[in-house]
């Protein structure tokens, strides 16, 4: 693994200094939560990591989520899955993007760029009858996190969820954020992260529960082009315009007020 040093040019004009690993493998998406990291690759491929290594896992699927709701997929067909004891359970419904990141629920887009989410646990739920609720509004991304959900549209605007709880996942309106964005990702600790359509990446910053939608965001200058990014347990995962994948620690003083 080649071991480097990223440095995150601020607006503020800060320079903070990353320590960043490329990561063997490429991969076309990945999602880290829950302290686990999943990803797929081009040929549909699903893997996991242990021990700092990429290990396969069986199946298909063009989208893999972890998060406090469990490890989710769904396939080219749209079909969805979720993983129980390595094994992928085949669940009703049909996603092009699916989410695990809420408060113990699920979320995504389905091909038409109609939004949905459960509420509750959706493991709880059988199989075959997941309760999906409905969610007015037309996305291409939809990411959700302890503070409420982050979406892109086709136009890459931003929109924040507003009043997102467990128990009622639907919430209760919009609120169109600045930037521009081609997806976006929410932590388990509330942090999120976007990608726009040049390739760079942009945190938001100031996210507290008292202002949950931030207040500006902050380009973080890698000296490449990426297409994704995903953040779990002091690393964010980025992965470039031609798959390689870099994991980079990300220092707590950078991390969202939660308190």
């Amino acid at each position: 693994m080649l071991r480097f040093i990223c440095l995150f040019l601020l607006y503020a004009g800060a320079i903070a200094e990353l320590p960043c690993t490329v990561m063997p493998g490429k991969l076309k998406q990945l999602d880290a939560g829950n302290g686990e990291v999943y990803g797929v690759a081009d040929d549909e491929t699903i893997y996991f990591l242990h021990s700092n290594q990429w290990a396969q896992i069986e199946g298909r699927l063009t989208h893999v989520t972890v998060g406090p709701a469990g490890v989710w997929g769904v396939n080219k067909d749209n079909y969805i899955y979720r993983l129980k004891n390595y094994n992928w359970i085949e669940v009703s419904g049909l996603l092009k993007q699916i989410d695990a990141g809420g408060d113990i629920f699920i979320s995504g887009a389905n091909a038409d760029d109609d939004i949905y989410c459960v509420n509750q646990d959706p493991n709880t739920f059988p199989a075959n009858s997941l309760p999906y609720v409905h969610i007015e509004g037309k996305l291409k991304h939809y990411a959700c996190g302890p503070l409420g959900c982050w979406g892109i549209n086709s136009d890459n605007e931003i929109y924040y969820r507003n009043h997102v709880t467990p128990s009622s996942c639907k919430g209760t309106a919009w609120s169109k954020v600045e930037g521009s964005l081609i997806m976006v990702e929410v932590g388990t600790d509330g942090s999120v992260f976007g990608v726009n359509s040049e390739g760079s990446v942009y945190k938001r910053d100031g996210i507290s529960p008292k202002n949950p939608r931030g207040t500006s965001w902050t380009q973080i200058d890698v000296f490449n082009s990426f297409k994704y990014v995903s953040y779990d347990a002091g690393f964010l995962w980025l992965i470039s315009d031609n798959g390689r994948i870099f994991k980079c620690e990300y220092p707590e003083s950078m991390l969202p007020n939660l308190l």
